[in-house]
């Protein structure tokens, strides 16, 4: 069963989101240390709200699909230095989500 984790960087009054440093310094180190396991990766950079001229809700969403659990796990297992280097690029809480991937 193909798993997605989606990490979700919500747009807060007052906080800050450098998308030069996420792309060029975050997400490589999200290859190196987790990307053994990830079979794919998609960045979305927040545009829009859905409305006429309303803000978009997030500054980024990226979402990573991998295999099965194990490959999940082993990830997650993977994941500190990754996400030690949040605080860099973002003083906004992310939300992660682990789904299973349907469609």
């Amino acid at each position: 069963m193909t798993l997605s984790l989606q990490v979700i960087y919500p747009k807060v009054d007052g906080t800050h989101f450098d998308m030069d440093y996420y792309l060029g310094t975050h997400m490589p180190m999200v290859g190196e240390h987790m990307g053994a396991h990830i079979q794919q990766v998609l960045v979305t950079k927040g545009l829009g709200g859905g409305g006429p001229d309303a803000p978009p809700p997030h500054y980024a969403v990226a979402t990573m699909t991998f295999a099965d659990k194990d490959a999940l796990d082993a990830a997650l297992a993977a994941a500190p230095p990754v996400v030690a280097d949040i605080a860099n690029f973002t003083d906004t809480q992310p939300q992660m989500m682990v789904g299973e991937v349907v469609s």
